[in-house]
Parts: structure tokens; sequence; C-alpha cells
């Protein structure tokens, strides 16, 4: 653990709602599918907007596919099912049935969904916050960067910070797991890699690096770093938050900014005016759920 002393951890201040569950997925049902990583944000009309990953489908492939929910506050119960919004596209190099994780970030009138392919960390914009198209590079694919071959490069997520933004993603070269960064000036052009978070005590495996989430706290000021990961004894998922000056150092083989961890998985911080949000998956896999939270020192 940090030795940093006080630090913010979220604080969950009220009972837990539903807001998906395990989605009628047609012709891809199984008795198998779980919805996994998924992105929350609020369209261009208002509404908010839930896509997950569902895994263990009959889509081919990796098994995996978009699926979308629709709710007209975060408080609402059970949000509307749309239906499937997105599966993998070969013909524009995306692996077959390897959808992941995506991640929505608004700027400037247009929404950027990155998302994860199985191999690349991929890219689609839209305009109304609900359907997206894929951003090609040129040579006609959807893919952005990615690590080197085999890594499974996945888990995307974007934060802004003095003019810049801050890609953060997932990848296991030699079964290692480790939270990557990359900055960039305009969301499309990105620089070269480097590692902010890995090891410790979360561990090194190929599952123990995760669902990367960041955000800067004004307040304190700093930069948190929520990391999904095994818990080492009981198996469970569990989430490590580190606090660091830095947004490009969140700790390499150590606890060094360790301050706290949460008893759940896929961490998302959502603000609505004032009020705060967080959401994590069922322990169980069956859907996906929101709580009012604040920020309470340690």
């Amino acid at each position: 653990m940090s030795d940093q002393g006080i630090a913010w951890i979220p604080q969950v201040i009220s009972d837990w709602w539903q807001i998906a569950g395990n989605p009628d997925l047609g012709e891809f049902q199984t008795d198998r599918q779980q919805p996994l990583d998924f992105g929350i944000w609020q369209a261009a009309d208002g509404t908010w907007q839930l896509w997950s990953c569902v895994r263990r489908t009959a889509c081919g492939g990796h098994d995996r596919l978009f699926y979308r929910w629709e709710g007209a506050k975060l408080t609402d119960h059970n949000w509307r099912p749309m239906g499937i919004a997105m599966m993998a596209d070969t013909k524009f190099g995306e692996t077959e049935g390897g959808l992941q994780a995506p991640f929505v970030f608004h700027k400037d009138g247009a929404f950027y969904m990155f998302y994860g392919d199985w191999v690349n960390i991929c890219l689609a914009i839209g305009r109304d916050g609900k359907t997206f198209g894929r951003r090609l590079n040129a040579h006609g694919l959807s893919g952005l960067f990615a690590e080197k071959a085999g890594t499974s490069t996945r888990d995307p997520m974007v934060m802004a910070y003095q003019g810049r933004y801050y890609i953060y993603h997932t990848a296991t070269p030699e079964a290692k797991g480790a939270i990557y960064c990359r900055t960039s000036t305009d969301l499309i052009s990105w620089g070269d890699s480097v590692i902010v978070s890995s090891g410790g005590s979360a561990g090194d495996g190929p599952s123990d690096a995760e669902c990367p989430f960041v955000v800067y706290l004004a307040q304190d000021p700093a930069f948190y770093l929520f990391r999904a990961h095994p818990n080492p004894r009981s198996g469970e998922y569990q989430t490590s938050i580190y606090r660091s000056p830095s947004p490009m150092d969140f700790g390499v083989g150590s606890d060094k900014y360790l301050v706290g961890s949460l008893p759940f998985e896929v961490v998302r911080i959502i603000e609505d005016g004032e009020n705060l949000f967080i959401s994590a998956l069922n322990a169980d896999y069956t859907g996906i759920r929101l709580a009012r939270m604040k920020w309470g020192l340690t």
C-alpha cells in the first residue's frame, strides 16, 4: 500500500439499481452469454446510452458483440433494450467476434467511440451518440493502433487534460498484463505507448490489469487510476485505486501509488450536473448496475 497518506476514494451512498440485464440476442442467443465490459454516455438528445460487450454468444469467432440499452435518466431502472448495436466486420480488418469494451468521448459535437477488436484499438465516430460509423485509415481498416502482435490490446478509455488526450488501454505481452497510455492532440493520431501500471499486489497475470479508468480530481489535485483484477486470495474481481501526481505513472511493478480498492468490476464514474454515479458489473455477470457516490477522504 502507498505511503502517500490522505487520498480520495469513491464512497457508495445509495443502494445499487440494475440498468441492464442479460439481453435477448435472437439468433445469437446462448445459455452461456454474459454482458461484460461496457460504456455509458449521454447522447445528443439527452438520453443515456449503455453499450456492452456480450461474450459467449453464437456470433462466431471469439463470440463477442455489442448490445445497446437506452435510459431517459441515470436513475431509471432496467433501461430499454435497443438491440444489437455492432458486430465485428472482417472486411475492415477486425477479428470475427472480437469486439471488446466500448468507450465514448464527446468533443465538439462528435462522439468518438474507441473499442477493441481482439488485436487493435479501433475508432468509430457519430453525431447523435447512438449510431457510429467506423473511421478507416489509409488502408481501409478500422484499427488505430495495437501493441505488438499477440498481446490482446483492449479496454480503451480516454481522458482529457490541459489540451491533450490520454488513452489508457490493456495489453498482455508474454501473458503479463499491464496498463498502457498514449497521448494525442486530435483523438486520431496517437503517440508511442508507455506502461503506466503493472504488477504490484494486483499481480502481473494476463487478467491482472484490466478496465482502466482515469480521472483528474481537481480538489486533490491528483490523477486516480481504477484497475480491475482478480483478488489474489479469493479469485473474485476487484478494482484497485492508484493516486499519482502524473497521468503517465501509477506504479510499474510496485504499489507506490496504491491507495485503496473497491469490491467490484468495471468501475466508471459518471457525472450528471452536480450528481456523481458509479457503475459496476453484477458479481455474477447477469447485468450492469449503478449507484450514487461521493468522494470521501481516507
